[in-house]
């Protein structure tokens, strides 16, 4: 009897609460038990905003005409609560508390916590008992929760329960019903938002409870054993306000295989946390997956994940990629605060291909030259694209699409909605994971990620091909056969390519060789059309060289061996004959001369003409 009576109570409550949520954002304890002689704590919450933050806190006593004011933050005391009321303002945490000591049975009744006036403000009713017997019932933990907030709720329980079944149920129309418990037991309505954990005290533990929807206020029973069977537990009021300031995002995100998801976790700005962490939710715990202060990560998210902290907006967006089937389920966003939002989403890993493509495995060998391409599609035209190298600790931003510069170069082709990664000579550094991007307006979009494998010594560029080595699909053993075939209007192919270098070595020294010819021809040609002129002699007409009539003595044929000074005749520059020096003593046999080829034939024919000349004027 006594048992159904208590259920009765607890479903009365319950109801109330319901009630009550729904009417006012102003959340207290429905009833209150003091000890005669004693004292007792009302604590009262309200909404954390501007308004309600300076406004006149209150608490009066109801009677069937008014609520009379006991006490006000105003400064305001009742004669009867003069040295026993007091009334403390909490208005960063949303907070008032009133204590009553020294109570009496005229104190026992009806009582308002609120805000503004008496009778037009916001309040909550309690019931204050004063009881004249020694033990005081335990009363139910009050939680505050704004819409879409988290909470954390605590349950210490004697050590002789540590290897008993742990539970948290909901008192419904029907009785307990379970939210979840120590078995992996977990309610579909709290699927993905709900947390059991154990803590370092043998028979205690954890609730973590996120998400929270205005459905979810009212009474819980935290527990050891089987609720209504065995064991203990402990009332939990749960109270879900309407009022917030933080945005929250999208709970459900979609992913293909192979694709990448992009989700933005939102905090209040206003406070400082130190942590920050994504964690992926188990019916049993929450694994850490990446946080903004430790720069380890498991081998099979190593190049998968990116967290991205903007504390001026109060968001940290986490980048996912290389999505796999086993990835599907819920994801929690944390921070080192109890009371602050733990934001639950879920993701959902349905059929299509991702937007991003290009070849995820790229080989190179040091030295050489390589380009890294990855393909969008046509919704992404006006998006901000970048290329980033990952680490453990972020990814680091390379040059913008915009940007050309020597080294390493991004450039986009708009015509083949292509952006590229070039690096003009690759080393051994630059291998690891590189992950192409886009954004808008601030937010970060799809990625792709690529592993550059960097192999082999130094090899000069006399040794290889010039072009890049964009990878296509084929044989492993071979970095140009691996990957993604890009475009055919952006890269020539190796064919073209090799054959247009063969055809440049040989072609350049046989260019160069005829250049040089040509010009020592026309050089000569010159000098020699310079130092000549027409000449005609009777009925001949030549070219003879004027050098020969400079000086009077060698008019005629020189066929003196022995001269004492050189004479030169000069032939496209390049001397022709032996020098000799003026002094000739010593000589055992005077050198001769040797006369140049032209010259010989100027005299010869000089000698010829004027003998002809003779012979015209003797027969005349």
């Amino acid at each position: 009897m006594t048992f159904l009576v208590f259920i009765f109570l607890l479903f009365f409550l319950q109801a109330e609460s319901a009630r009550i949520s729904r009417s006012s954002p102003i959340f207290g304890p429905r009833q209150v038990t003091g000890l005669e002689g004693g004292s007792v704590t009302v604590k009262c919450f309200y909404p954390r905003s501007n308004v309600n933050r300076h406004d006149r806190k209150y608490w009066c006593k109801e009677s069937t005409r008014q609520c009379a004011t006991v006490i006000s933050s105003n400064g305001y005391t009742a004669q009867d609560f003069v040295g026993r009321a007091t009334i403390t303002d909490y208005p960063e945490e949303g907070i008032f508390i009133v204590k009553i000591s020294k109570l009496g049975g005229k104190d026992a009744g009806f009582y308002k916590c609120g805000i503004g006036l008496n009778e037009r403000g916001l309040s909550f009713k309690v019931k204050l008992d004063v009881s004249q017997g020694s033990k005081v019932p335990e009363e139910a933990e009050l939680y505050y929760v704004e819409l879409e907030g988290s909470v954390t709720m605590s349950c210490t329980f004697d050590e002789i329960y540590a290897s008993e079944r742990k539970y948290l149920c909901k008192m419904g129309k029907n009785g307990c019903f379970t939210v979840v418990d120590s078995y992996r037991n977990v309610n579909l309505t709290y699927q993905g938002r709900v947390l059991l954990s154990n803590q370092q005290t043998p028979g205690s533990f954890s609730i973590y409870m996120t998400q929270l929807k205005k459905e979810d206020s009212g009474l819980y029973l935290c527990g050891v054993g089987q609720y209504g069977e065995k064991g203990e537990s402990k009332e939990l009021d749960v109270h879900v306000y309407e009022e917030t300031d933080v945005p929250q995002g999208r709970h459900v995100i979609n992913g293909v295989i192979g694709g990448s998801v992009s989700v933005e976790c939102h905090y209040n700005r206003q406070r400082n946390y130190s942590i920050k962490y994504w964690c992926k939710w188990r019916k049993n715990s929450c694994t850490q997956l990446i946080s903004n202060t430790v720069g380890t990560m498991s081998a099979q998210h190593e190049g998968r994940l990116v967290m991205h902290d903007d504390p001026k907006n109060g968001t940290f967006t986490i980048l996912m990629n290389q999505l796999k089937a086993e990835d599907a389920g819920y994801y929690w966003c944390m921070t080192d605060d109890d009371t602050e939002r733990k934001s639950a989403k879920e993701l959902r890993i349905i059929d299509g291909q991702p937007a991003l493509t290009g070849p995820k495995d790229i080989e190179a060998n040091v030295g050489t030259k390589v380009t890294l391409p990855c393909s969008y599609p046509c919704k992404y035209y006006s998006y901000q694209k970048y290329w980033c190298k990952w680490s453990n600790t972020g990814c680091k931003s390379l040059l913008s699409h915009e940007q050309n510069q020597t080294g390493l170069v991004v450039d986009c082709n708009t015509e083949n909605r292509i952006v590229y990664l070039t690096f003009d000579e690759v080393r051994n550094t630059d291998q690891g994971w590189y992950w192409c991007g886009v954004s808008h307006s601030g937010h970060y979009g799809e990625t792709m990620a690529v592993y550059l494998r960097v192999k082999g010594d130094v090899v000069f560029r006399s040794e290889t091909s010039e072009d890049a080595a964009i990878p296509s699909t084929g044989s492993e053993n071979n970095p140009q056969n691996r990957g993604a075939v890009l475009d055919d209007s952006s890269l020539p192919s190796s064919q073209e390519s090799n054959s247009s270098k063969v055809l440049l070595s040989v072609l350049l020294p046989i260019g160069a060789v005829c250049l040089l010819l040509a010009t020592v021809f026309v050089v000569v040609k010159f000098r020699l059309l310079k130092r000549t002129e027409l000449v005609s002699v009777g009925s001949y007409r030549t070219n003879i060289s004027m050098s020969e009539f400079e000086n009077p003595r060698e008019f005629g044929a020189k066929d003196n061996a022995i001269i004492n000074e050189a004479q030169e005749t000069q032939l496209g520059g390049v001397d022709e004959y032996i020098t000799t020096s003026g002094n000739s003593e010593g000589a055992e046999e005077p050198p001769k001369m040797k006369r140049g080829s032209k010259e010989e034939v100027d005299v010869a024919y000089t000698t010829f003409l004027l003998q002809a000349n003779k012979v015209t004027q003797d027969k005349a």
